[in-house]
């Protein structure tokens, strides 16, 4: 769709000539929105928007006050029906012109023979723009030029018409038909594409065709072609028989004439393709088939199994995970999203995993999985456009026909999800816009979302169901640790592993580097161990093995980096309260800042979770969090010092430097400039 300037001259074909205004655009081939001048206009209660919805289908012809009330009020309209509808009309009048006087003549809404209309022409609303691409398609001479066409037609779509406001089942006979004409496109589109062999331009709208109108056989048939086309046969086949089956059983009826005509051009020999059925019209392609073997089974595509693997010791967690299982494989109507938070290193990544496995067979259309870098990546969090770009080629779409935008990638992922039960792991999310344009559409898919933030914005927008998950139980804990290093003699010292388990704060990460030291050298004694972690105190180098890349100390530094320089200076003056529960009063104390800023310090080093909130007022923090806040306040300190030094050191270097320069008539050399300490 296209845009005209501010103050452009507007009006399409029912436009009025010359008339000067707001650039104006509507759609209606999914959710019923209104821009002008690219700003989104709310337009109103669900009523008020069902009138709009019923104009723009109607599309510059005129809606009979009639149709408007019967499509208000199904049964029994109020006496006062007539005037809810002006009222309604009047209030989109001053929504799309506002300084227009009550009287005066509109540029857009007028009334006609009994009703309204709505002037809009191809460049204003897209259901216009899709039927001209399509006019366009069905007269061009060039069948690629035609296919061309029909795919921008087709992307006009977002969903069903008017998908957001119309809820009546039936659907209205106003949206049913603009809905068919979608489906006719696709018809003649699939038919099109299969003579020029561009099979793949159209199967993501064919796929949208057969999942809204399932028994439509015209376009079922022309489906399982294009699937067999693309080298999918045994999905064509697969959808074959889900069809007959579904027949017999809503409708008591076998396949009719197209469809068995398709499912067997599907079996029969490439070289070998025989005459086209009786009256199977244009549903035989004009090139030849690839050979299928319908006895084999149906390949799982490898690049719909990414999970990774499963820890092969995972152990505890066992109620959280029996809530999660039953809500993410629930079967309820709605999209099933479940985002889990907490610290860094508590096992968010092991439990999403192992959660996954679990309930992964609920989802025979396979697993997306993805690390959206939200806090431990040197590049910043993974942009959602790039993440999609992967997600659609793993679920078999040409590259070369991904948007470019990422809502319309979005769109276009919601799509090729609408018919399939897939289940997504989407790993280290930063935040709930990072997380909301990579959701699917369908009920039939499942999302499991792990973030250090607690994703409150994903739960009020998308309805996600947040969990936050702690440290496990001390032994939840031990057995963790047991599992990791083997059932040996040396995990007989049970008090050894209890000391072991209270020195990593029960935190997984931590547990798994101390494990795989005591697997790594088996003659070292469990209690020489515990010792080692007794010593180190408040100093994460027990968890580096002498590794310059210390995995507890990496973990929280991607907690902290993000913060600004109050928040930043609260958490390393966190050390100084001791360990122990602390309210907000005593944290503001900490830091020499006006309470409001301190406050707001507070809330910081929440998002980030190194502070976790237990109740109102009162917050923890863990203890290996607590011994990296020391140790960058002792970093601090030390830069603090070099740098006074350093300048001290450079004022008596001036004053010498003066002396000798009275005495030589030089100038005193340029002194190194000195970093600014830490703040």
């Amino acid at each position: 769709m296209t845009m005209h300037p501010r103050g452009a001259t507007t009006g399409g074909p029912a436009g009025e000539p010359g008339a000067v205004g707001p650039s104006v655009r509507f759609t209606v081939l999914g959710p019923v929105r209104v821009w002008a001048d690219g700003v989104e206009l709310p337009t109103g209660p669900r009523q008020q928007r069902l009138v709009l919805a019923a104009l723009l289908a109607r599309a510059g012809r005129p809606v009979s006050l009639e149709e408007l009330v019967a499509l208000l009020w199904e049964e029994d309209p109020p006496a006062s029906a007539a005037n809810a509808v002006h009222r309604y009309v009047g209030a989109l009048r001053r929504l799309l012109e506002p300084g227009l006087p009550a009287r005066a003549p509109g540029r857009w809404l007028v009334r006609r023979a009994g009703g309204y209309l709505l002037r809009v022409g191809p460049d204003e609303l897209d259901l216009l723009a899709f039927r001209h691409l399509v006019r366009r398609a069905r007269a061009a001479a060039d069948a690629d030029e035609a296919v061309d066409l029909f795919v921008a037609a087709l992307e006009q779509w977002r969903g069903r018409c008017a998908a957001d406001v119309v809820t009546a089942d039936p659907v209205p006979r106003v949206f049913a038909s603009v809905d068919h004409e979608y489906v006719a496109a696709v018809s003649a589109a699939a038919t099109v594409a299969l003579g020029c062999d561009r099979p793949g331009a159209v199967l993501l709208a064919a796929r949208q065709a057969v999942e809204r109108q399932p028994f439509n056989e015209q376009v079922l048939a022309r489906t399982m072609l294009l699937l067999t086309a693309d080298g999918k046969q045994a999905e064509a086949l697969t959808l074959y028989h889900r069809f007959r089956a579904d027949l017999k059983e809503e409708l008591g009826l076998s396949p009719g004439r197209d469809v068995r005509a398709a499912y067997d051009r599907i079996l029969r020999e490439p070289r070998e393709p025989g005459p086209p059925a009786a009256n199977a019209g244009p549903v035989t392609p004009a090139a030849p088939l690839r050979q299928v073997r319908p006895e084999a089974p149906v390949p799982h595509h490898p690049a719909l199994a990414q999970l990774p693997a499963d820890l092969p010791c995972f152990t505890g967690r066992t109620e959280l995970l029996e809530q999660a299982a039953r809500f993410a494989a629930a079967d309820d109507g709605a999209l099933r999203v479940l985002a889990v938070d907490g610290i860094a290193g508590v096992g968010k990544t092991a439990l999403a995993v192992h959660l996954a496995h679990r309930i992964a067979a609920r989802f025979p259309d396979g697993q997306l999985f993805a690390d959206l870098g939200g806090f431990a990546s040197a590049d910043g969090p993974a942009e959602a456009g790039e993440v999609l770009v992967g997600f659609l080629a793993a679920l078999g779409v040409d590259r070369t026909r991904v948007p470019a935008r990422t809502d319309a990638r979005a769109a276009l992922f919601r799509s090729v999800l609408a018919t399939r039960r897939v289940l997504m792991v989407l790993d280290n999310a930063h935040d709930a816009d990072q997380v909301r344009p990579l959701l699917p559409g369908s009920a039939r898919c499942a999302v499991l979302i792990t973030s250090r933030r607690r994703l409150t914005d994903l739960a009020t927008m998308n309805g996600a169901r947040l969990m936050s998950l702690d440290v496990p139980s001390a032994q939840e804990a031990a057995d963790c640790f047991v599992q990791r290093v083997g059932t040996g003699g040396p995990v007989t010292d049970v008090a050894a592993i209890s000391d072991i388990v209270e020195r990593c704060g029960r935190l997984p990460l931590a547990l798994g580097i101390v494990a795989a030291r005591a697997t790594a050298y088996p003659d070292v004694p469990l209690r020489r161990i515990a010792d080692e972690l007794a010593a180190a105190g408040e100093n994460l180098e027990a968890f580096s093995d002498n590794d310059r890349d210390n995995p507890v100390r990496a973990a929280f530094s991607w907690s902290y980096r993000p913060l600004g320089s109050d928040a930043a200076r609260l958490f390393r003056a966190l050390p100084r309260h001791g360990r122990g529960r602390l309210s907000t009063a005593e944290l503001t104390r900490l830091v020499p800042v006006p309470a409001h800023v301190a406050a707001e310090a507070v809330a910081a080093l929440v998002r980030a979770r190194l502070l976790t909130p237990v109740r109102p007022d009162r917050y923890d923090v863990h203890p290996l969090v607590l011994a990296y806040a020391a140790e960058l306040a002792r970093e601090s300190r030390r830069r603090t010092g070099v740098t006074r030094a350093a300048r001290a050191g450079a004022g008596r270097v001036v004053i010498l430097s003066a002396g000798r320069r009275a005495r030589s008539g030089r100038a005193p050399a340029a002194l190194p400039r000195v970093r600014p300490a830490l703040r």
